[in-house]
């Protein structure tokens, strides 16, 4: 009897290895892709992002809400998308009343830098928000008051010198040529894009100066462009208070004329915008330099959209060259500028007009066409809805006093206040956190479990950002890849959305008994890595095998392929997501519930034991996925885990992502919401791991510990679930060390030490 119980075991361990020895699993079809599958998912998701751009446009009008009837009451409707605007342009901090512009003036010399008989030209400074401070040029109409105030914008690649026509150089003199007709000019400088320009705090960075001071900003939910479109609002402040009775244009060229719409859009004081060289579709701004990202920009406003915003007052857009540049990047995005094509202008402006759907408030709306910016049709425009005169130029020279400012000190000036306002949002942000989070209830488990879900909705809508798209059933492919005698290896490929998959490695153990129901542990790979990488020989020295090893003792496991793969392929993936609301994880986050899911429909998977643990950019994938597929039992996050904000924001840390080459790692506004010990407080009650080596360059540990105290705080001090928080400290560098994490998945996934 016992020889014949001894058979039948043997025989059914038999069938089972035998139908799992197939070359695709039972109740799937055969994988016959060919190639690297990673670079068909990139190409496959790229392609998707795509799609959705170029729906943007048509899905925007759901969001405005217009009463074309009259001026007063459109301007009251699209207070919403106004409020929008400001959001994502980040603009948070109130400006700073001041009675008008300082001039500067020194012992050596008084503000006055030029003049002709016409105007005078000084160099003056104003307050903007915080402790950022802009500078410029004032150019005053001689012995007459003002028919008019406006602000003209230099694009970067210019200096206000060049437009009050005191250089030789670049541009049109469009505020000499204002001023003499009468109007108060102000010209402020905003940033340039020179490259590795200035050392901070000793280090210096291929990235131009603009998305240097772009990088910190956007963590912490501002902008570069919100900021530069303040100090154009802080002038208009003054003009209000100064001669409230004349009229307010804003006018500028490329980059320029971008602030002046943006400017012009979200304040009404603003009477007439010229923008020149700029306007048309922003489908491909993902293109544009990296300063220009805006999170969530054509989910709701292209350059019509935002021309919209100016029914009833005066709006011309000159058609003519752009800026032209292009970089490959360095440290920093690549990008490329371009001149419009007029065809772009003429149907983004045909666009703007149809949307607000009345003629009466488009009536002051026109397009001109012209060989080169600020052409003297487009200036008269300007001039007629200011109602200023329009006299003939006399030609005149504007002759210096003194000499020009440095801009190169100048520049650094400006960097050095913008960057300083950042680092101290920096510093307080804990404290916006904390008060974001005051409605968590842990009170109980229950009462946690039901507040936290709240939290979860907002992190993954208005942070991650959340496809709204049905996920595709799973139309499973395997393949056979490896078989050894402990476990078979099998390419497993499923569908996500429409063009998007989902790909991994899955690894099932040979000891596997009929009708038993493993624990899974979902391994997940780093930067540029692969699935092949966490099961073998291959970066060994990054992963151990954890894979393989975990098989080896009785784990099923799933090594899925991340989105982090091909370098600028897959960091363009992420400026393309951005203009829409999303980032790389609103495709990675649905690719592993998607995982998840079937998984949990094999027979050989228990459904309630599968857990996550991810090294390095796995690592972050361990912060945000799980909180967010709650199947995941556990979350291991190794080799990452730190103070994420600072390590974005920070210009003071050396090992801040400010002075790396991973441009797409920075994520709008986590500054005010979700840090790591924000994003494990998504993860709780479940258990929740950090394996962290002392000599691991990620952070230092002296910010881990930091940041681990609020989780830890968390899950013994409020919800007295202590031994569910665990981090291990070992010796050693950026890599798995596999102890105290095995033991927890023992632990956690209830599987016996072997």
């Amino acid at each position: 009897m016992i020889k014949f119980t001894l058979f039948v075991l043997v025989a059914l361990c038999s069938v089972v290895s035998t139908s799992f020895g197939q070359d695709a699993l039972p109740n799937t079809k055969a994988l016959k892709f060919e190639g690297e599958i990673d670079s068909i998912l990139v190409a496959g998701v790229d392609r998707f992002l795509l799609k959705k751009i170029d729906e943007s446009a048509a899905t925007r009008s759901a969001k405005w809400k217009r009463a074309p009837t009259d001026a007063g009451a459109y301007d009251r409707s699209i207070s919403p998308n106004r409020e929008r605007l400001k959001h994502i342009l980040g603009m948070r901090d109130a400006r700073v009343p001041f009675p008008g512009p300082q001039l500067m003036a020194t012992t050596e010399h008084n503000s006055l830098l030029a003049a002709n008989s016409q105007i005078e030209v000084h160099i003056v400074s104003w307050p903007v928000a915080g402790d950022i401070r802009a500078e410029g040029l004032l150019l005053k109409p001689k012995g007459r008051g003002p028919t008019a105030n406006v602000v003209v914008v230099p694009d970067a690649s210019q200096t206000p010198e060049d437009l009050a026509g005191l250089t030789s150089g670049n541009g049109s003199p469009i505020a000499k040529t204002l001023a003499e007709c009468g109007c108060q000019v102000v010209v402020p400088v905003i940033v340039d894009r020179q490259r590795n320009q200035f050392e901070w705090n000793g280090r210096r960075v291929d990235v131009t100066n603009r998305e240097f001071l772009y990088r910190s900003a956007f963590e912490l939910g501002r902008h570069l462009t919100g900021y530069e479109v303040q100090k154009i609002l802080a002038c208009v402040d003054w003009f209000e208070k100064s001669s409230p009775s004349l009229k307010v244009g804003v006018g500028g060229w490329g980059d320029g004329a971008m602030l002046a719409l943006y400017a012009s859009a979200i304040d009404n004081r603003i009477d007439s915008v010229l923008a020149s060289g700029y306007f048309q579709s922003r489908n491909k701004m993902w293109d544009e330099p990296l300063d220009r990202n805006v999170f969530g920009l054509l989910s709701e406003f292209g350059d019509a959209e935002v021309a919209s915003m100016m029914a009833g007052r005066g709006l011309i857009i000159e058609s003519t060259i752009g800026p032209e540049s292009s970089s490959s990047g360095g440290a920093g995005g690549p990008y490329t500028l371009a001149s419009a094509a007029p065809d772009s202008t003429q149907q983004e402006f045909d666009r703007a007009v149809k949307l607000v759907g009345s003629e009466e408030l488009t009536n002051e709306f026109s397009i001109v066409k012209s060989e080169s910016p600020f052409s003297k049709v487009a200036v008269d425009g300007l001039l007629r809805q200011l109602g200023s005169t329009i006299p003939e130029s006399s030609g005149e020279d504007v002759k210096l006093t003194q000499e020009l400012p440095n801009s190169t000190e100048r520049m650094k000036r400006t960097m050095h206040d913008i960057d300083r306002h950042n680092q101290l949002v920096l510093r307080e942000s804990p404290f916006v956190r904390k008060e974001f989070m005051r409605n968590l209830d842990t009170s109980s488990i229950d009462a946690y479990e039901k507040s936290v879900a709240e939290y979860r909705n907002v992190f993954y809508d208005k942070v991650i950002g959340r496809f709204d798209d049905k996920v595709l059933p799973f139309n499973a492919r395997t393949r056979k890849a490896y078989d050894n005698d402990k476990w078979i290896g099998y390419e497993v490929v499923l569908d996500v959305f429409p063009e998007v998959i989902a790909y991994g490695l899955l690894l099932i153990p040979k000891d596997l008994k009929p009708n038993e129901r493993r624990p899974v542990v979902v391994c997940q790979h780093g930067l540029e890595g692969r699935p092949q990488d966490v099961i073998g020989e291959e970066s060994y020295h990054y992963y151990k095998a954890f894979a393989a090893k975990l098989a080896e003792q009785g784990f099923v496991t799933f090594a899925p392929q991340n989105l982090y793969r091909h370098q600028d392929r897959f960091r363009t993936l992420q400026r393309k997501a951005n203009s829409i609301g999303k980032t790389l994880f609103s495709i990675i986050t649905p690719q592993h519930q998607q995982i998840v899911d079937w998984l949990q429909t094999q027979a050989f998977v228990d459904p309630h034991r599968i857990g996550f643990y991810g090294l390095s950019y796995g690592g972050k994938t361990a912060m945000r996925v799980p909180a967010l597929v709650t199947d995941y039992k556990f979350s291991i996050c190794s080799a990452d885990f730190n103070e994420w904000v600072d390590k974005n924001a920070s210009t003071r840390n050396p090992r801040s992502y400010v002075w790396s080459g991973e441009y797409e790692i920075f994520e709008f506004d986590l500054g005010s919401t979700f840090n790591y010990a924000e994003m494990a407080a998504l993860i709780a009650p479940r258990p929740f791991m950090v394996e962290r080596g002392h000599f691991d360059g990620v952070a230092d540990d002296e910010t881990v510990g930091w940041e681990f105290a609020k989780v830890r705080h968390l899950y013994q001090g409020k919800l007295k679930i202590g031994d569910r928080c665990e981090i291990e400290w070992f010796d050693g560098p950026h890599t798995i060390n596999g102890k105290g994490t095995f033991d927890f998945i023992y632990r956690h996934l209830d599987w016996p030490v072997p």
